[in-house]
């Protein structure tokens, strides 16, 4: 019997890149957070609260290595806890991985390619690890 192929199985390239975005939603006004990473399907936000799952957000954000800000209208769909050794002690945070329905400029225009805008910065952008 054999398992599973256990590589990743996203339907597009994820970046782990680490950016500011700010975080809106009925529930709870707007509040800045990092994005740990990004792919033109959604990505996962640090955070210090958790919109319920299901609900829908707007995330608004600079395309990293760009001038071009985007607002995307986004779905939660997981909630997340990292652990993590910092500085001689356990620390934990918090976040929600979204994904994304609408994209906006941050001057309202609709249609916008994410995938593209990443696929342009892709020799830009930085690993993290």
């Amino acid at each position: 019997m054999s398992l599973p192929d256990a590589r990743e199985q996203r339907a597009s390239i994820r970046f782990n890149h680490v950016f500011p975005v700010f975080l809106s939603g009925e529930d709870f006004g707007e509040i800045e957070a990092v994005a740990r990473n990004i792919s033109s399907g959604g990505m996962l936000i640090e955070t210090p609260s958790l919109p319920p799952l299901g609900s829908e957000v707007c995330v608004r954000f600079r395309v990293p290595d760009s001038d071009a800000s985007l607002v995307a209208r986004a779905e939660v769909k997981n909630h997340y806890v990292f652990n993590f050794h910092e500085g001689g002690g356990l620390r934990w945070a918090r976040g929600v991985g979204v994904r994304f329905l609408e994209f906006l400029s941050d001057t309202g225009d609709t249609h916008l390619d994410l995938g593209q805008q990443l696929t342009n910065q892709k020799t830009r952008m930085r690993t993290l690890h």
